[in-house]
């Protein structure tokens, strides 16, 4: 690893942390921890438990990123080169995003639209659909299905529609997200997310009977 090229991404990690630290004499010693789907405050905690999330979100995702290259058996994530970095600070930045906008929320006890952290999840979706594609057979990173790991056609066709599909359910999420009430927002979400996760598994399993028969 390069110092050099990881500082920019380490001082988005940081950039949670520093923030937490900033406001630290500020916040209640009880702050806001859950909402339900209404947006309503429904579980306080001590102001400690928010040092948990930029450990969970920015920092773990960034961890995750350094490491598992390294263990990778089959070594393809290193073959990614430039790609594999550009997933890693786009992903780390989202949970440095998503971190900043949930301790600030609890700072202010207000949060008045979950559309907005649906709408954020979205974002994360268009993401990862545009790089799918990109994607190297691998164990740790991308649509792993025992059919997918089993042929490389294989994942690399279930990746690129994969990720049209990722990207297309991505866009229909942010559109909802600013034009539909919470409780119908949140139902709808849940139907893109499982269709997006399902219909590339489903799709992995029948190539992978077609090659069977083809061969």
């Amino acid at each position: 690893m390069q110092l050099k090229k990881e500082l920019p991404i380490l001082a988005i990690v940081l950039l949670p942390f520093i923030y937490l630290a900033f406001i630290w004499n500020e916040l209640p010693n009880k702050v806001p921890m859950h909402w339900n789907i209404k947006g309503e405050i429904d579980r306080y905690g001590d102001k400690i438990e928010l040092i948990i999330i930029p450990f969970l979100l920015p920092l773990l995702v960034y961890l995750i990123f350094l490491v598992v290259p390294k263990i990778d058996p089959k070594n393809k994530l290193n073959k990614m080169g430039g790609k594999l970095n550009t997933i890693k600070f786009l992903l780390t930045t989202f949970m440095s995003i998503l971190a900043l906008f949930i301790i600030y929320t609890a700072k202010n006890q207000s949060f008045t639209n979950p559309n907005y952290i649906v709408l954020l999840i979205g974002v994360l979706f268009i993401i990862l659909g545009n790089y799918f594609k990109t994607i190297k057979p691998n164990y740790f990173i991308g649509i792993r299905t025992p059919w997918t790991l089993e042929n490389e056609n294989i994942w690399k066709e279930t990746h690129k529609l994969g990720g049209k599909i990722w990207f297309i359910g991505g866009i229909l999420v942010v559109i909802f997200s600013l034009i539909l009430d919470k409780s119908l927002n949140f139902t709808i979400f849940l139907i893109i997310t499982g269709l997006i996760t399902i219909i590339p598994i489903v799709y992995s399993y029948l190539m992978y009977k077609k090659e069977i028969k083809t061969t």
